[in-house]
């Protein structure tokens, strides 16, 4: 899709409701000046449609969720959430069919091709979250032993982690396949005796060491933050071999830790390029840890996404009225 085609995407509907706003300001400009000028605001405030991916986690659902309500509520703009997998979301930017991801996890190989290589998408800044991506177990099993967060003695404890799903291995549990992960092939190139499992799931996993803490029974996995399930359980991360610039650079030989992520925002170049307000909103978009998951478990104890945005919101004016300006 051409800058030119998205840009009418964007506006099309903005052109209905001038016209349909002027037409009617003509209808009522004998009941006097005030009532114009609000329909004016309205037609200024508008921004079109406005498609952003959410990923299959609750803290991006909240985030996407926050901006959302705003776009909506304050912008007019007919927003539209599409659940996508990271790299299918990156694809829709090329497509016409998406315009934001508003929470992006690094994908080094991503930017190299839809931002390096493509140039249908484009780096729309930080979004305020520190992500941590490793291996964690919970807090019971730290207390009973002590060097069990230390890497180098993984394979003494391999044998407390043995399920039926992990070949007389210990099991390293994982979460969505599409999430962000060295996992495999940090278990080969440090030698270690574990299997990754799949949990499937953001839910799989959080229900495991929920369990896990409950019923002291053992749980190595993969975890991350910002997570409001941290809140409930102050799961303990185990201490991989430290990172360094670059020792990533070859997932298959990778031995190192994650490295600390400054989450960004990622929008389609022709979505930046089409005067939406929407994109400025984005752009602008900024808040904390502690924000997303104050919103995040909210949503994971049932309160619906779009009322658990509303109620940070109303609650937080100082925060987004800048995001706005």
């Amino acid at each position: 899709m051409t800058s030119k085609e998205t840009h009418v995407k964007h506006t099309r509907k903005v052109a209905g409701l001038v016209a349909a706003i002027a037409m009617g300001a003509l209808v009522l400009a004998g009941c006097g000046g005030p009532r114009i000028h609000e329909n004016a605001q309205l037609a200024n405030s508008s921004c079109g449609e406005f498609d952003m991916a959410v990923n299959p986690w609750v803290g991006y659902e909240a985030s996407a969720h926050v901006v959302g309500w705003l776009a909506r509520h304050k912008l007019g703009c007919d927003v539209k959430y599409k659940d996508l997998k990271e790299e299918i979301s990156w694809q829709g930017m090329g497509s016409g069919e998406v315009d934001a991801v508003i929470e992006n996890w690094g994908h080094d190989d991503l930017v190299k091709k839809y931002i390096k290589g493509d140039h249908t998408a484009q780096d729309a800044g930080p979004n305020g979250n520190k992500g941590v991506i490793g291996w964690f177990v919970p807090p019971w099993m730290v207390k009973k032993y002590p060097g069990i967060t230390d890497w180098k003695n993984l394979n003494k404890y391999a044998h407390l982690f043995k399920t039926s799903e992990s070949g007389g291995k210990g099991q390293l549990l994982d979460g969505d396949p599409s999430f962000v992960t060295n996992d495999e092939a940090l278990v080969k190139n440090l030698k270690l005796n574990y299997k990754v499992v799949y949990a499937g799931s953001e839910p799989g996993l959080i229900q495991s060491f929920r369990k896990a803490e409950k019923n002291h029974t053992p749980v190595l996995g993969y975890f991350y933050a910002p997570q409001w399930f941290m809140e409930e359980v102050p799961l303990v991360k185990v201490d991989l071999p430290k990172y360094k610039t670059g020792c990533d650079a070859d997932l298959e030989k990778v031995a190192c830790d994650y490295p600390e992520y400054t989450l960004n925002k990622i929008v389609a170049t022709d979505f930046a390029e089409s005067g939406s307000p929407a994109y400025d909103l984005v752009k602008k978009f900024k808040w904390t840890n502690h924000d997303q998951n104050v919103v995040a478990g909210d949503i994971a104890h049932g309160m619906a996404p779009e009322a658990a945005a509303k109620k940070w919101v109303k609650a937080h004016p100082e925060i987004w009225k800048a995001w706005l300006s």
